[in-house]
């Protein structure tokens, strides 16, 4: 048998490992590129600026890990971290519940369920200033809304003075962020459900599973990596609360309300201490860091 020229089976052949790994390197070329510049060489910059004294203004000196040292030493440091972390755990379940209640009903084929995904989701469209801003004026003790209907209901006889009270101020900003987020959280649900092939529930169906049974052994289980994507958005836009403690109650009533971010910003623009407000950001991205990564490996795949 005549054999074939080199040429032709250089042609024939296929592609080697290494041009499919050149291959894959060029594709993620620019993501690696888009990650250097906006993440990795701030972050690299920042944890520069963390070691040194550097005042908003003026020379800034190399001092190590003083900025650390001093961080574990503050106590308004330990109150932020923890008020954060309560307000993450608070915050959360009622958004992911509520946004996977929300993701079912728009993805059933109920009549009308055009205007309910619109609705859910609009919340989600409007800055997080505008919103805080729009809910300050609504729990005016004087003229918002919120008071004049509960006392034309007759639900209370007297004004509440909302924002300076802890626990009414933390009551109100948690019905404003799940209110808000909830919807973001239903449109990522609402993707993976839709993603989920049909012929599955309607062999579930032929099979005698009801609603339930598809929901715990197909719907839940296909989501997982929609849940960990949803769990982790929701979680680190709770470490990262700043809008409606600084418009609703600039960290009070007596300094309960201040979270990380608040206090990254008092100390950077207030106090002008930027190198320690940036070892704390560096503190609050390793918590973030390690709070994702554990979510992700909780809630990976089996295989």
């Amino acid at each position: 048998m005549a054999t074939l020229s080199p040429t032709i089976e250089r042609a024939k052949a296929p592609p080697t490992t290494f041009s499919k790994q050149r291959a894959g390197l060029f594709f993620v070329l620019p993501s690696v590129l888009f990650m250097s510049v906006f993440f990795m060489v701030p972050a690299v910059m920042a944890l520069w600026v963390s070691l040194h004294n550097w005042p908003l203004f003026g020379p800034h000196k190399f001092i190590g890990l003083t900025n650390y040292t001093n961080l574990l030493k503050d106590p308004q440091f330990w109150s932020s971290l923890s008020f954060t972390t309560f307000y993450a755990v608070i915050v959360t379940p009622p958004i992911f519940l509520l946004g996977f209640g929300m993701a079912l009903l728009a993805n059933s084929g109920l009549r009308g369920v055009r205007f309910f995904r619109t609705a859910f989701f609009l919340p989600n469209v409007i800055s997080f200033g505008a919103v805080c801003l729009m809910w300050y004026f609504m729990l005016n003790d004087q003229i918002g809304i919120i008071n004049v209907t509960l006392r034309r209901l007759s639900l209370i006889h007297s004004s509440l003075i909302w924002l300076a009270n802890y626990n009414t101020a933390m009551f109100a900003i948690i019905i404003l962020v799940v209110w808000k987020a909830a919807g973001g959280t239903m449109l990522l649900l609402l993707i993976g459900l839709q993603a989920i092939p049909h012929d599955l529930y309607q062999a579930a169906s032929v099979d005698g599973a009801g609603g339930w049974e598809q929901l715990r052994f197909i719907t839940i289980p296909l989501l997982k990596r929609t849940f960990a994507l949803a769990l982790v958005l929701s979680v680190t836009g709770s470490y990262l609360a700043f809008d409606q403690f600084y418009i609703l109650t600039q960290g009070g009533p007596q300094g309960r309300t201040i979270t990380m971010v608040y206090w990254i910003v008092k100390n950077a623009f207030i106090s002008f201490k930027v190198g320690y407000a940036t070892a704390i950001s560096m503190v609050l991205l390793l918590i973030l860091v390690v709070l994702n990564a554990g979510q992700l490996y909780l809630l990976r795949d089996s295989e």
